[in-house]
């Protein structure tokens, strides 16, 4: 039985719609396995506009209704309240509801073992608040719709993947809650991800927290306290770790091969390199979850939304490595 994937639709007023369908309808993704979740009439008017390559959209009651051939879009319904009223490249509290029913719905499907993994396009957390949904991002979103307690956000490349320790929370909030368990949980499912998509003894490298990784205590001591006996800890477990290591050097050893992965501090620490070197082939996973969740590793871009210029090689390497990892 192929591994049917569900596609979210993001936020419609940005470019999510128009790069789901380009994604989908070429190269070696035209007709595979994946069910979009997201508003019909919206996909109507992007392919009105003669910007992606033109597709058939059959419209589902159920995942088991789909066929997938070359040239055919199945889609999961998930209408906007006033779909004639949407306004590309604006936040606005309908589209940001939509975004939350779409992730909601193919949830759903996956924990019903409908679909068995799910990529989503990007939404806007302006609109996603706005419509009352109060959630950083998608990460806690799925975490929250499946009762995920320990869960981590990776950033995947073919040469750098990283993975958080904290990733949506003010910078003076992560010093003040960093804790050595929250970073012993993390090594842990760095190791377990890594193994699940094919990595036999996996090498994990650990960030410092500070410039040289705190140069001994002299530029703060939380490596010290913290996040080197969080290393040792899960060294006496068995697993390959290193650490703590300066961050100002850490990425570009793993990209060169040294490790497998870097346990990223912050949000910025993780994403900087990695979408330096890697933003169009970036994907960004959900670790911990019940089951593989992908996203594209880019925002909403509403600044060329609905204009034909958006890149879908992120969206689409997000889906083809879900079916993978399925």
């Amino acid at each position: 039985m192929s591994k049917i994937i569900a596609v979210t639709m993001g936020d419609p007023a940005g470019i999510s719609p128009e790069i789901i369908i380009k994604a989908l309808a070429e190269g070696d993704l035209n007709g595979a396995p994946a069910v979009v979740v997201g508003c019909a009439a919206t996909l109507r008017r992007i392919l009105a506009l003669n910007i992606t390559p033109q597709v058939e959209l059959r419209v589902l009651d159920s995942v088991k209704e789909a066929h997938f051939a070359p040239g055919i879009l199945n889609v999961i319904d998930e209408p906007l309240a006033d779909p004639e009223a949407l306004k590309p490249g604006v936040v606005q509290k309908q589209a940001g509801d939509l975004a939350w029913r779409c992730v909601k719905r193919a949830t759903e499907l996956a924990l019903a073992g409908e679909v068995q993994a799910i990529a989503t396009a990007p939404l806007n957390k302006e609109a996603l608040h706005a419509a009352g949904h109060l959630y950083p991002g998608h990460t806690e979103l799925l975490a929250h719709l499946t009762h995920t307690k320990d869960y981590a956000m990776v950033l995947y490349t073919d040469k750098l993947k990283v993975i958080h320790v904290t990733t949506h929370i003010a910078l003076r909030k992560f010093l003040d809650t960093l804790n050595r368990s929250r970073i012993e949980t993390v090594i842990g499912m760095a190791d377990t991800f890594l193994r699940r998509v094919g990595f036999e003894k996996p090498r994990i490298a650990v960030a410092g927290v500070n410039p040289h990784a705190g140069e001994n205590g002299l530029f703060g001591d939380e490596e010290i306290t913290t996040v080197a006996p969080a290393v040792k800890a899960m060294q006496a477990q068995g697993i390959e770790v290193f650490g703590p290591c300066p961050p100002d050097t850490v990425f570009l050893q793993c990209q060169e091969g040294q490790y497998d992965i870097v346990v990223a501090m912050y949000h910025d620490q993780g994403h900087i390199p990695l979408k330096l070197l890697g933003f169009y082939d970036g994907v960004n996973i959900t670790a911990g979850l019940p089951f593989i969740r992908t996203s594209a590793d880019h925002g909403t871009a509403f600044d060329i939304a609905w204009t034909g210029k958006a890149k879908s090689e992120s969206m689409a390497i997000s889906i083809k490595l879900a079916m993978q990892l399925a």
